[in-house]
């Protein structure tokens, strides 16, 4: 009871000197009390103050990093209260995603995706759903430990039907504002398992393995210079690049059949050399390009070679090559010279291949100068008919094939093998590769520059992150990739037409939408209930098309 708006003042220590009791006296004196909800009562009517907490798993038990940030999320509320604002604080739990499916994969003994899909996605899912809130109990006696004040009968799951909802709320408003849309990522892809991995998934204890692969240096020969770009001076100022050829290096020879450009960078000097008599057999007196620095790792292929020419990797932009494979010849603005700061000098040969939809930063590169994708592999991690030389052949296994039809053609300057630590997945143990996938993505790039303007006007503390970390991380922000191909999760809510004939696109944001268009309220939000939603495409008029939601959470 309070005496004039103050609490009696009482004593803590309980007669004892030892921390452990002084801390249970205080614990049991906040419970008897009521001593939280007293200082919410306290202030109710006053200013709100916001506090969002992002909300852990429950699937496993706090370690230092929570318990330290927990206590900064404890002292900036208390701070808030006693300068007169209200400020609710609500624990929630975050019970979606994949350390999720992870941890009940663990604990069923699943090891193959097709394991869950004999289970069944709804036992699955509803496994996921007890599993991850497995250690509910031992957080609340962590955290409370801890002397943090914090509202657990209140909390919020993000698994709760009202919370998935608002998820597809925020989805809707996104896309009616034109800032969702469908495109490709590249991630690393088990082509064993039909199934993209996370990049946590790679990075786990035994993902990186020690394996051989074969690795190439291929020449790139120069046929002109595109218009409007620095290259079109440089090839007129200098013929004897119309003899020459860039080489490249790749430890990935299965991507050359998909090769669409040539990355240099800008600031990087590059040397056009003769190859000596004494150089690789078949190339003496031909005019190689390649970084300055690294002429030296290619000393056996040039032998006592003549140095011709430099120019810096900004000279280079815009020359065109004579492709390595004639599949993709007619692909708009490729086959050319690009500028990328992410190439570097400390191996290869400074200038690297380009297939966007094997690389992550390929991809990026050539979207910038509107080179599309092309994808000539299939989920068994085959090559498909848009490369008939090694249709069905999976792209490990063509490797030395490629090699050896490029050694046909005269374009091999070095070919050798590497061990190397390369990923495998953890189910199969089978090596991953890297491919560009359909996912959504929200378009942040639209609305990166107000963000950076809105930026200033947070008051950082440590000031320095606002125009530091964080800042630079704002001002190189990419679109943002929100979906993944798996089974928890909250529903990405599209529905597509089947019949590409008949294309049509309805993002729904609310229960109610969806019944009023399906005729029936999901029961839940999750797989495979919120699947089961299918209808007939309004703009079919032969009504045989159907609107299926997209797979993705």
């Amino acid at each position: 009871m309070t005496v004039g708006g103050v609490y009696p003042k009482a004593d803590m220590t309980a007669g004892s000197t030892k921390f452990p009791d002084m801390e249970r006296e205080v614990l049991d004196y906040w419970k008897k009390d009521d001593t939280f909800q007293a200082s919410l009562k306290n202030r109710e009517g006053c200013e709100e103050y916001v506090f969002n907490d992002g909300p852990p798993f429950a699937n496993g038990l706090p370690h230092y990093g929570h318990l330290l940030t927990g206590y900064v999320k404890d002292i900036v509320p208390r701070y808030r209260t006693q300068a007169g604002f209200h400020v609710p604080r609500v624990f929630g739990w975050d019970c979606h995603g994949l350390p999720a499916e992870l941890e009940a994969e663990k604990q069923l003994g699943i090891t193959d995706k097709a394991q869950i899909e004999d289970m069944g996605l709804e036992a699955f899912n509803e496994y996921c759903a007890k599993s991850v809130m497995h250690y509910a109990g031992e957080w609340e006696d962590y955290v409370t430990r801890q002397a943090r004040w914090v509202d657990f009968e209140n909390g919020y799951k993000t698994m709760d039907p009202e919370y998935m909802e608002s998820v597809m709320w925020a989805f809707k408003e996104l896309y009616d504002k034109g800032l969702i849309y469908q495109g490709f990522r590249v991630l690393p892809y088990s082509w064993a398992e039909h199934t993209p991995l996370s990049n946590q998934e790679t990075r786990l204890d035994d993902s990186y393995r020690e394996r051989q692969d074969p690795t190439v240096t291929v020449t790139m020969p120069f046929t002109g210079a595109r218009a409007g770009f620095a290259a079109e001076k440089t090839w007129a100022e200098h013929p004897e690049l119309h003899d020459a050829a860039a080489i490249a290096w790749t430890t990935t020879p299965w991507t050359l059949p998909s090769n669409l450009a040539l990355a240099v960078h800008p600031e990087v000097e590059y040397s056009l050399v003769e190859v000596g008599q004494d150089g690789v057999e078949g190339f003496a007196g031909s005019k190689l390009l390649l970084a300055s620095g690294l002429t030296g790792a290619y000393a056996k292929e040039l032998g006592e070679f003549t140095t011709v020419a430099t120019f810096t990797g900004a000279q280079l932009e815009g020359l065109e090559y004579e492709p390595v494979f004639d599949y993709f010849r007619d692909q708009e603005n490729a086959f050319m010279v690009l500028n990328a700061d992410y190439v570097t000098t400390e191996d290869g040969t400074g200038v690297v291949h380009q297939a966007p939809a094997f690389g992550e930063d390929d991809m990026f590169t050539c979207e910038d100068y509107g080179i599309g994708l092309v994808i000539p592999v299939d989920a068994d991690g085959k090559f498909t008919s848009l490369v008939p030389d090694y249709q069905g052949q999976l792209v490990f296994d063509a490797n030395r094939d490629i090699i050896r039809d490029l050694r046909a053609k005269g374009r091999v300057v070095r070919d050798q093998t590497i061990m190397h630590s390369y990923p495998h997945s953890w189910r199969s143990g089978e090596p991953l590769i890297y491919m560009a996938l359909p996912a959504w993505f929200v378009k942040v790039t639209d609305i990166r520059d107000r963000m950076v303007e809105l930026n200033q006007q947070i008051d950082w503390i440590p000031s320095h992150m606002r125009d530091g970390q964080f800042g630079k991380w704002l001002e190189g922000a990419r679109d943002w990739n929100i979906s993944r191909t798996r089974y928890w999760g909250s529903p990405v809510p599209a529905w597509v037409s089947d019949n590409p004939e008949y294309p049509r696109v309805d993002v729904y944001g609310s229960l109610d939408e969806l019944e009023r268009d399906f005729g029936t309220r999901p029961k839940s939000l999750h797989r495979p209930h919120i699947d089961e939603l299918v209808r007939p495409n309004p703009d079919d008029p032969t009504g045989k098309s159907m609107m299926r939601r997209v797979p993705d959470v």
